[in-house]
């Protein structure tokens, strides 16, 4: 039974999208665990190798279970096709390499995942692409770097872990300009809370990992595009480097996204209010929020996402001491490099995901060593209030005083 032929709620498409029933009429998708598949004939194994028909060939190359999962999440973003990884870093590895050559130019925003500025900063440059960092919020400063011929252009917004915002309305147009496609890394926001492809942008990147998956369980990556993009130079780097999503992984992200709506619902509303409560305490410097009136780019996140999202940054003041000892107190939340899960979790991003970007680096980023990255998860919110409050009475000058 087809779905009807109208727009659909993303709701309904994390439920519903993409489902692809066998004659035995399932109602609960088939993991296709396979590695191959047979074909009738010589004659079909050649008309399939030559695309003169389709067939299922090597789950290296396509899958049922893998097909389901694309066509749900190229639904949800509004996007023509999708192609799937075995991580979040492969996702956004594949997007980039398989576009870039020797000779090709790249700007990124400065503020980006720990791998993803190592990608930028030290693997381009062994195959002659150079590439430039811009503060991300700075529009003039994307004007220089743009003002000359641009591959391809990468970015975060909200940025881990600082949640720093981009206007990618304004930054793909000037991308376009200089030739580039921009690429937009969108785990934070989820599809649910911003539509980057919507704003302008031409490829969008997830680690299903985080909210998608968000139980721990399992690994993914998606890229997701116009379909010519995606068949055309997506899916030969894809089919012949080998980064592809086991389908046993791909079923339980499908099953992840059936619960995605409520949980990122859940998540948000206590991620607001956490950091409205962490904005009173006297032991934080900073509290970042995008929806909070006092994040610098307020404005932005309002017109960009229907959401604050599900993480908060704060700083400590006690830079790093502080840091550690709030985060050592801390007994419901857990001590992860993870987000996006059912379970909270916070991380000491100078010292984890960001360490090895560098000292001058971060400073750039304004990741002192008193930040601190909180994923909010599925707990009742106000066990979570008073796991941060006794934490932070741990960590408060006084309690280090009368030590």
């Amino acid at each position: 039974m087809a779905l009807p032929d109208r727009p659909l709620r993303p709701a309904t498409l994390l439920v519903r999208g993409g489902t692809l029933r066998s004659n035995h009429a399932e109602t609960a998708e088939i993991p296709y665990l396979t590695s191959g598949f047979v074909y009738d004939s010589a004659g079909q194994a050649e008309d399939t190798f030559e695309n003169r028909i389709e067939h299922y060939q090597y789950s290296r190359f396509g899958n049922p279970t893998l097909t389901m999962l694309e066509d749900r999440l190229t639904a949800l973003e509004g996007a023509e096709a999708c192609r799937l990884t075995a991580t979040g870093m492969a996702a956004v590895h594949a997007a980039m390499l398989s576009h870039l050559k020797t000779g090709d130019h790249v700007v990124a925003s400065r503020a980006l995942f720990g791998s993803c500025h190592w990608i930028v900063a030290n693997l381009l440059g062994r195959y002659g692409i150079t590439h430039a960092f811009v503060d991300g919020g700075d529009l003039d400063q994307w004007k220089a770097a743009l003002s000359r011929p641009t591959a391809m252009v990468l970015l975060e917004s909200p940025s881990n872990p600082m949640l720093d915002l981009v206007d990618i309305a304004a930054v793909s147009k000037l991308a376009h300009a200089a030739g580039a496609l921009v690429v937009v890394d969108n785990v934070f926001a989820t599809p649910l809370l911003q539509k980057p492809l919507q704003l302008g942008a031409d490829i969008v990147t997830y680690s299903c990992t985080k909210h998608m998956d968000g139980q721990g369980r399992v690994l993914g990556g998606a890229v997701l595009s116009n379909a010519k993009w995606v068949n055309d130079v997506l899916q030969p780097f894809v089919r012949n480097t080998g980064p592809g999503l086991s389908p046993f992984n791909a079923w339980v992200i499908l099953k992840g996204l059936e619960t995605m709506k409520l949980r990122v619902d859940a998540m948000c509303r206590s991620a607001a209010a956490i950091a409205d409560f962490l904005s009173e305490r006297a032991e934080i410097n900073r509290v970042l929020y995008p929806h909070r009136p006092d994040h610098p780019q307020h404005a932005l996140a309002l017109k960009q996402m229907s959401a604050g999202g599900t993480l908060v940054a704060l700083e400590l003041k006690g830079g790093k001491e502080a840091a550690f000892r709030f985060m050592d107190a801390l007994r419901i939340i857990d001590i992860s490099n993870n987000l996006g899960d059912s379970k909270s979790m916070v991380t000491h991003p100078a010292t984890t995901t960001h360490l090895r970007i560098g000292a001058e680096e971060r400073a750039k980023l304004g990741i002192s060593d008193g930040a601190v990255r909180l994923s909010v998860g599925l707990e009742d919110v106000a066990d979570l209030i008073e796991d941060l409050a006794e934490a932070l009475d741990a960590a408060s000058p006084l309690a280090l005083a009368a030590e």
